[in-house]
């Protein structure tokens, strides 16, 4: 962070100056990760006099596919068009498919019409998958060799390919271009020279469909720990590959947005970079789930507005059995989130894991019903708070009982909401913070009521 406002702070300065030649120097010496990261922390004017800067074309395109969208589209839209031509051509498919996406459809049409016939088919056909699936961020290129080539001329096919997508694996095709194997590099290179591919090949190879959810290729990457998988179509033809670093972006991505949805502020990757209407405007509709939550919870205690007037001393113990129990709900619904989206959450095996959750409930409830019980005991019997009608045992038995009662149903609603959603194929991230949390003050005041009017009786 240091060798950033470093970065930042030189990057004005030299601006200021006007020394091209000495920003060209610096920027060169950038990796284009640490540039884009530059041009966020600086004005839309300055970004464009900088990235003009960049003498390599092929550094700026770099520096683009590093970018944030909402910064690429501002940038692009203000160049020339023969300068974001020259910055496509440098782009591997994958990253020209998804910056057109990200452009007006009049200049992305403009774009498509000036590539060659062959490579505006390849933008096409990318583009015509969902964003969020195999297909769209998939590498066409895809260096691939006959199961019957040897070792010796597979090697030699590596040396003589330069443009073509391959990293650390060396993917195997029949006559029909079907996958039919895979081999490390390592192996290859340790190999006997006139050894046939087909020969030392692994055939269990672990592939995706062009239609798969972004989220389960990152989930097998993980899983398996492979650098990167193949994509192949429903007869089994090899049609691309996807990359380590891109499903380092997936996980990136998806986690981000599941944080996002989690604490009710939308699934805008960008939202810091917002403007402040866009992200009020973003979170609205969260907080105003919470606000009718909150509406219902004053509905419920203006009904049972006898009950606290006879007994003052529950008002003060309320905020804490109604914060505990949505904090319960909150973790056990980021656990079960968390399972869900590494693959160890399971359709098999739900109601062990419920069942589980409510233990941890109710242990939990139990263990901080003793203690609130306890601590409302004493302070009743000291004089601290008003028990009213009540003895400051039942007091003390209406606080921890209430807990143990909000805490168990908070455990259960963080771990089946999150799985019901999952089932009917919604994201469950959406389930947490408002939703988890308004239910449990819902819930958790009604039971806190109903347990002192109980005793009030």
């Amino acid at each position: 962070m240091k060798d950033l406002h470093l970065h930042i702070d030189t990057v004005r300065r030299l601006l200021r100056r006007h020394a091209k030649s000495n920003l060209e120097n610096m920027l060169a010496k950038l990796h284009a990760a640490d540039v884009a990261m530059i041009f966020r922390h600086i004005t839309t004017e300055e970004r464009e006099e900088v990235f003009l800067t960049i003498a390599s074309v092929e550094h700026a395109a770099e520096v683009v596919s590093e970018m944030d969208e909402h910064l690429i589209e501002e940038l692009l839209i203000s160049l020339p068009i023969e300068k974001i031509m020259q910055l496509m051509k440098a782009m591997s498919p994958d990253d020209e498919a998804d910056i057109l996406q990200l452009l007006p459809e009049e200049l992305a049409t403009e774009i498509l019409d000036r590539l060659k016939d062959s490579e505006s088919e390849e933008m096409e056909s990318l583009m015509a998958y969902p964003e969020n699936s195999a297909g769209g961020f998939m590498i066409p290129d895809v260096f691939a060799l006959h199961e019957d080539t040897t070792v010796g001329q597979a090697i030699a096919s590596i040396q003589n390919q330069d443009e073509q997508e391959m990293v650390f694996y060396l993917y195997v095709v029949d006559d029909r271009q079907h996958l039919v194997g895979v081999i490390s590099l390592r192996d290859l290179i340790t190999s006997k020279p006139d050894k046939k591919l087909s020969q030392m090949m692994i055939t269990k190879v672990h592939a995706v469909q062009p239609l798969t959810d972004q989220e389960e290729v990152a989930h097998i990457v993980s899983q398996y720990n492979i650098l990167a998988v193949p994509v192949i179509d429903g007869g089994n033809k090899l049609m691309g590959i996807i990359t380590v670093d891109d499903v380092i972006d997936v996980i990136r991505e998806e986690a981000t947005e599941d944080f996002l949805q989690m604490a009710g502020a939308g699934r805008d990757r960008d939202i810091l970079m917002k403007s402040a209407f866009s992200n009020a405007k973003t979170r609205v509709p969260w907080l105003f789930a919470s606000w009718l939550g909150g509406l219902v919870v004053a509905g419920i205690l203006s009904s049972h507005e006898k009950t606290l007037s006879q007994v003052m001393g529950l008002i003060a113990f309320l905020p804490i059995v109604l914060g505990m129990a949505g904090n319960v709900g909150t973790q056990t619904a980021t656990i079960i989130i968390r399972g869900i989206a590494t693959g160890r959450v399971q359709t098999k095996g739900t109601l062990r894991l419920v069942f589980k959750q409510l233990q941890v409930g109710l242990l939990l409830g139990i263990t901080f019903g003793l203690l609130l019980g306890g601590a409302g005991y004493f302070l009743g019997f000291a004089g601290y708070v008003d028990t009213g009608v009540i003895s400051t045992l039942e007091l003390g038995i209406t606080i921890g009982s209430s807990i143990v009662l909000a805490m168990l149903f908070s455990a259960s609603l963080g771990s089946l909401v999150p799985i019901i959603l999952n089932r009917i194929n919604l994201d469950p991230a959406v389930a947490t913070g408002p939703f988890v949390t308004t239910s449990s003050d819902i819930i958790g005041a009604l039971v806190y009521l109903l347990v002192a009017g109980f005793f009030i009786l």
